[in-house]
């Protein structure tokens, strides 16, 4: 069977969430028999290859216009499935879903995998708040198949679409941790080992860093961490104000910004911070939150319901845009000794994810799914 990806970026090593998901997810398909095609915004390629871990990989020009790149990246990708001659087109995320009607009209079948309502992110204006809309809606509607990454999701199209046949609730995933030291790169940061609280995401308004930023800031001012740093891991996908004034802010108070990272460098700073901090006002199921929580770290975040959803003790919690609450949680932490906590991770493992969506397929390969008139409702 072959299976075409679109509506990520691309894989490997490209920054976000559903990179990071598609980056884990397809080689394990692959390996399950799937012929797989993934296909990359040209862009954000930084390498040559045609394969990948049995994944193929085609890329495709688009705009680098944060308003149009998804889009027009989608619509050309749909054409190259076709071509392709793709069993199944696989989208990701509900402003690409926007075009699931177009897929359906050339005769494909598609799942869809909706990653989170992502017209509630700050970055959005209004006109791109309503086509996010439109796409969830879209997607919602016409694919032969919905995948939803949380409980909340599922939840969310029920009430709006009231669709709940051909929904498959599918969690994020996270692998097994790489337990190391590199103590080259932290003597390259200035930090040492249990003495740093680890922000991990990309710097975009929702992610709320500088609230992060802010409350560890009034935690130093009180002479509570003399010893202790704050580490930003991530970057932008787009320079514009907010992450400019990000690395203004953090730069004034000694914060430490590594960019992005993967590999030995970001599975060292996993390995050995005193906590992992998400203070994010929208996720759809935070990766990096899942990743944290593989190494056993202590980790405290925003009470939005995706960070609820995980099922953390109430005193990892504090309520999303307080930063005063954030800096008494913080103070609580550097004032304790380093902690190991054995998160229960069954439910997250990649391995039982890709049998759930290959499952999925399978059941998709019999014909197109009629869509019922009782999915126009809002």
């Amino acid at each position: 069977m072959k299976i075409v990806v679109t509506g990520t970026r691309g894989i490997p090593n490209i920054m976000g969430g559903v990179e990071t998901h598609c980056e884990e997810l397809f080689p394990r398909i692959a390996k399950r028999g799937f012929d797989v095609t993934v296909i990359r915004r040209t862009d954000y390629v930084k390498d040559d290859l045609k394969e990948w871990k049995g994944v193929k990989l085609v890329n495709i020009d688009s705009p680098k216009k944060k308003s149009f790149e998804a889009i027009i990246h989608t619509f050309r990708a749909i054409n190259e499935a076709k071509r392709l001659k793709a069993d199944i087109l696989h989208i990701h995320a509900i402003g690409p879903a926007l075009l699931v009607p177009y897929a359906k009209m050339l005769g494909m079948k598609v799942v869809f995998t909706h990653h989170g309502p992502d017209y509630d992110r700050d970055k959005w204006g209004f006109a791109a708040k309503t086509m996010l809309k439109l796409g969830e809606r879209m997607g919602c509607m016409f694919a032969d198949e919905v995948i939803v990454i949380s409980d909340v999701i599922r939840n969310l199209i029920k009430r709006k679409y009231n669709r709940t046949s051909h929904v498959h609730l599918i969690y994020n995933g996270v692998s097994q941790p790489e337990i190391c030291d590199y103590p080259e790169y932290f003597n390259e940061l200035g930090i040492e080992k249990g003495k740093y609280i680890l922000g991990m995401c990309r710097f975009v308004p929702e992610k709320n860093l500088h609230h992060l930023v802010e409350a560890f800031t009034k935690v130093k001012s009180r002479n509570e961490v003399e010893d202790i740093k704050l580490v930003l891991a991530g970057d932008t996908d787009f320079e514009d104000d907010y992450s400019r004034s990000l690395r203004e802010m953090a730069s004034k108070n000694g914060v430490v910004l590594t960019g992005f990272i993967k590999g030995k460098k970001l599975h060292s700073l996993l390995t050995n911070c005193l906590c992992y901090c998400l203070p994010s006002s929208h996720e759809g199921l935070p990766i990096a939150l899942l990743e944290a929580m593989s190494y056993g770290v202590k980790v405290i975040v925003s009470d939005i319901p995706a960070n609820k959803e995980v099922g953390l003790p109430e005193s990892d919690y504090f309520p999303v845009g307080n930063v005063d609450a954030l800096t008494e949680k913080l103070k609580t932490v550097v004032n304790q000794p380093l902690q190991h906590i054995d998160y229960d991770m069954k439910k997250y493992d990649w391995e039982k994810i890709a049998d759930q969506v290959r499952d999925v397929y399978w059941r998709n390969r019999g014909g197109s799914r009629t869509i019922s008139a009782s999915l126009y409702k809002s």
